[in-house]
């Protein structure tokens, strides 16, 4: 009678606060596509060497890299040479990267609501950079640093919209800045913030533990300054699928007797204790529990007797 009519110690403030802070942590894939226009820029092509570009009519003086720095070049124009300027027509070049996130963040939880932030890094493999038009006059290009590591920092904000048993669907945004690495030169390269857009789909495996899937996308861009001439744009646009898991602190203290077998929530002279026994991973029956919820009579070759005892 005792369990029944003490009066319990619950949590303290302190714990009820942490309480509603989860962490997440997941991986995933990712798939980013490199794209710029060349307006105010003209393209100039050798046979058997990479493309160069020069500002409105000053073929001599061009550039062999506008992706992650101002590389200077001379042009030289041969009978061979293919010219092409933005004035007739439209011109750029598009690229495909792959990448792997790893992504940890942490929000509060108040009913349905969510904030918090995060930081991630992810490994991207960019490829070759294709011409959108010329084709067939206009060679690709690799990068000279074709293998980047993005670090991004965030602010997140979201909420559940659904519920369906232990399923629940979140939707959530993601505003913060980037990282773009040594290989940039940060000193002609201004950033905007990036901003990610994607539904999370969680499964409740117990009252702290959950997993989860989170398909995405993602807005991002940034601007290089060609000394003495028009900026160029590059947007990096992805679509990312995260897989991970999260976990709530709990609002009671561990039970601190190593010979306490209860699985449930219990108490101790006046003061509540959560289970040592009970795994985070697994959902707890506030009655019981329920860390064995199948009986050993009814698991493995005793399902096909009639009678298992």
């Amino acid at each position: 009678m005792e369990y029944f009519y003490i009066k319990r110690s619950g949590p303290s403030l302190l714990r009820t606060l942490l309480s509603k802070v989860t962490f997440s942590l997941s991986t995933g894939y990712g798939q980013t596509n490199f794209n710029h226009e060349l307006d105010g820029y003209g393209i100039l092509q050798n046979p058997d060497t990479l493309p160069k570009i020069f500002s409105g009519n000053q073929v001599a003086a061009g550039y062999s890299n506008w992706f992650n720095r101002a590389t200077t070049s001379a042009n030289s124009v041969t009978p061979q040479t293919f010219l092409v300027n933005s004035d007739t027509t439209s011109l750029g070049f598009r690229s495909r990267a792959i990448s792997i996130p790893l992504k940890l963040s942490f929000h509060f939880e108040f009913d349905r609501y969510r904030i918090g932030g995060g930081y991630s890094v992810e490994y991207m493999s960019i490829g070759d950079f294709k011409p959108t038009n010329y084709g067939e006059s206009i060679n690709s290009f690799a990068p000279q640093d074709p293998s980047i590591f993005l670090q991004k920092y965030f602010l997140m904000l979201g909420g559940s919209v659904y519920r369906y048993q232990n399923y629940v669907l979140v939707v959530d945004a993601n505003f913060g800045g980037y990282n773009l690495g040594s290989s940039f030169d940060k000193s002609i390269i201004k950033k905007g913030l990036y901003m990610n857009f994607g539904a999370r789909v969680e499964r409740e495996m117990s009252e702290y533990f959950r997993i989860f899937v989170r398909p995405s996308f993602e807005l991002k861009s940034y601007k290089l300054n060609i000394p003495e001439s028009t900026s160029i744009t590059h947007k990096f646009n992805a679509f990312y699928i995260n897989v991970g898991v999260s976990y709530r602190l709990p609002e009671l203290r561990r039970c601190p007797f190593r010979q306490c077998h209860a699985q449930i929530n219990h108490v101790h002279g006046n003061r509540e204790y959560r289970s040592r026994v009970h795994p985070f991973y697994k959902k707890q029956n506030p009655h019981y529990g329920e860390n064995y919820p199948t009986l050993l009579k009814y698991k493995g070759k005793n399902k096909k007797k009639l009678n298992p005892y």
